[in-house]
């Protein structure tokens, strides 16, 4: 039995607002805080705009979900780079979501202090499980042509994919190269993870990351958890 849900979409467009409309129903199930983290990139920035007009048309609040960032580039939040300028435009000044909901990884500060104040501003707001890491309701993350997801890139070292570190900095494959990223194990924790996969090439990282076998970032998070869904439009 699969350890993963796939929900497959016709295009960008609809894997974008059947994503947003599951995001809505999930903020609706109850008034109580909740927490994800979320991903910058094309898909990312389609889902954006989707959830800001679903929550106007449903009249649905999103003033109680706390904010976080599963990855994030080591650059300014007013940056063309910036995952946080991404979401910002899209989703919280449209929606007027208060700042206090909204934990940027800072990315203009010196990367190890920046991931040391970002795994501190997690921790405030989350459990932890029984192997200390904080505990995510969700995450949102979409995958890239090398099968890569948040900012974790294939060709890492053993030791340091097996890494408890919250958040870490990494150097990337593909620009800008300076990033800090959640670790695979915060990944793992999460109650939900959900994989945003759209666009043409990237086919044999799909294909790779179900496997069971698989060598891709993604198909090592999907063996690390007991469930995730795969949002996608890219036809297997």
């Amino acid at each position: 039995m699969s350890n993963w849900e796939l929900k497959s979409c016709a295009n960008a467009a609809s894997l974008a607002e059947q994503c947003a409309a599951e995001f809505i129903g999930w903020a609706a199930s109850s008034p109580a805080l909740k927490s994800v983290a979320i991903s910058g990139g094309r898909i990312a920035k389609d889902f954006f705009g989707a959830v800001s007009r679903q929550a106007k048309e449903r009249c649905q609040s999103l003033a109680h979900v706390h904010f976080f960032w599963a990855d994030e580039r080591c650059v300014p939040p007013d940056h063309a780079e910036s995952n946080y300028r991404g979401a910002a435009e899209l989703l919280f000044a449209p929606l007027g979501l208060p700042p206090q909901n909204l934990h940027r990884v800072r990315g203009e500060d010196e990367p190890e202090h920046a991931t040391r104040e970002a795994e501190r501003e997690l921790r405030r707001f989350t459990a932890e499980n029984t192997a200390g890491q904080p505990v995510l309701e969700l995450i949102l993350l979409g995958m890239g042509e090398d099968g890569h997801v948040a900012s974790l890139f294939p060709g890492e070292a053993e030791d340091t994919m097996n890494s408890p570190a919250v958040y870490r900095a990494v150097t990337a494959s593909k620009p800008p190269p300076r990033r800090i990223t959640l670790g695979y194990a915060t990944i793992a924790a999460a109650h939900e993870v959900w994989v945003l996969a759209s666009g043409a090439g990237k086919e044999a990282a799909l294909r790779d990351s179900l496997s069971p076998t698989g060598t891709t970032p993604l198909a090592r998070v999907l063996r690390g958890r007991e469930r995730t869904r795969i949002f996608t439009d890219i036809a297997r």
